[in-house]
């Protein structure tokens, strides 16, 4: 091989390798959103975050509408905004997601008839679980102090054929 087939080579695969970083960068700056405008009003954003933090977001179930990037979450967050410069108070805002969406939407719903079972699921989950365990347990009692049906002791080795 002579020296310049060598340094084309060598250029050609850097040019490639190049071309891929280049292409791989640029497939990662798609992916990225445009951040939504915040409140022009600091207060009032904190005002609602505050509130936000306080209800559940739907699509994602274990994150706050404050924690959420989910579409819907976005929504109600500027839906809060905007009921925020109208002038509606927090209490106001809770009704309003409450009556849309359910008692769901708060992390801490309120003790009524509909949310009992809610309220009271995990004692109840609990108590099932401790009296498995004791049932469990005062029968593996009484099976080792009974004696075998054959008239050996528990767990011998007599066997009458």
């Amino acid at each position: 091989m002579n020296r310049q087939s060598l340094t084309w080579k060598s250029w050609r695969s850097a040019s490639v390798a190049l071309f891929m970083v280049m292409l791989s960068l640029a497939a990662t700056v798609s992916w990225g959103k445009v951040a939504m405008p915040l409140a022009a009003d600091p207060a009032l954003e904190l005002r609602m975050m505050t509130l936000a933090a306080e209800l559940r977001c739907l699509v994602c179930q274990n994150q706050s509408l404050a924690e959420s990037n989910a579409e819907l979450a976005v929504d109600l967050r500027q839906l809060m905004r905007q009921q925020m410069r109208q002038g509606a108070s927090n209490q106001d805002i809770i009704d309003y997601m409450v009556a849309r969406y359910g008692d769901f939407v708060l992390y801490r719903p309120p003790l009524k008839a509909s949310t009992v079972l809610l309220w009271s699921g995990p004692v109840m989950l609990l108590l099932l679980g401790l009296g498995l365990q004791w049932r469990t347990i005062r029968r593996q009692r009484t099976n080792q102090a009974a004696p075998d049906s054959r008239g050996g002791e528990p767990g011998s080795a007599k066997e009458t054929a």
